[in-house]
């Protein structure tokens, strides 16, 4: 099984970039973070690929930016109800850290702004990770007490009303997070769901 590839970007998608490893070109679907961290096309990157092999699908491989980001998406698919696509919506709403942090506070409202996540699955998803080890640091104990833990998932929440908006103006899921997450970077953590819905047009060209 693959579990980790260094090559060239050659093409990146909405939902999978394509690495070229000494000439040959290996699918790989990717979160909208991590395709967001991707080096520009030709550059050298490297990803953490988790492989999964299925008799409809055949071999699939995810790709993460990091080690923990693999991690937490193998924890996420072991709970009853998770498949692949709810494990990669988690991760672009929540890092690793950001996802120990709700859980060790047992919000489940914040896993719940995943795409995909009714309330009964993130609460299942905040149970059943609860104690175990999500980070390779100590995020995950110190988050219930720290004083910026509060703060931590607080990003996505305007985010995540801007993207669904803009899902409501006809614009399709991807684009609409590609154009937010883009704003919200550039206008910084304060900004509202106003804001980030008028820069996410513009970029749109609308």
């Amino acid at each position: 099984m693959i579990g980790r590839l260094r090559g060239a970007v050659a093409e990146v998608g909405e939902e999978e970039a394509l690495i070229d490893v000494m000439g040959v070109g290996y699918v790989v679907r990717c979160g909208h973070r991590t395709l967001q961290r991707l080096p520009a096309l030709g550059d050298e990157t490297l990803l953490h690929i988790e492989s999964q092999w299925s008799e409809s699908a055949g071999l699939r491989l995810y790709g993460f930016a990091t080690r923990e980001d693999r991690k937490a998406f193998v924890l996420l698919q072991a709970i009853q109800g998770v498949g692949p696509k709810a494990a990669m919506a988690v991760l672009d709403v929540l890092s690793p850290a950001e996802l120990a942090s709700a859980v060790a506070r047992e919000d489940k409202a914040a896993v719940g702004r995943a795409n995909g996540v009714g309330p009964k699955l993130a609460l299942r998803i905040v149970t059943e990770l609860k104690d175990k080890p999500i980070t390779d640091g100590p995020v995950l104990m110190a988050a219930p007490s720290s004083a910026a833990s509060p703060s931590a998932p607080a990003k996505p929440a305007p985010t995540g009303d801007a993207v669904a908006a803009l899902m409501g103006l006809g614009v399709a899921e991807v684009n609409a997070r590609r154009v937010v997450e883009a704003a919200a970077d550039r206008l910084g953590e304060e900004a509202t769901v106003q804001a980030l819905i008028k820069a996410g047009l513009q970029e749109l060209g609308r």
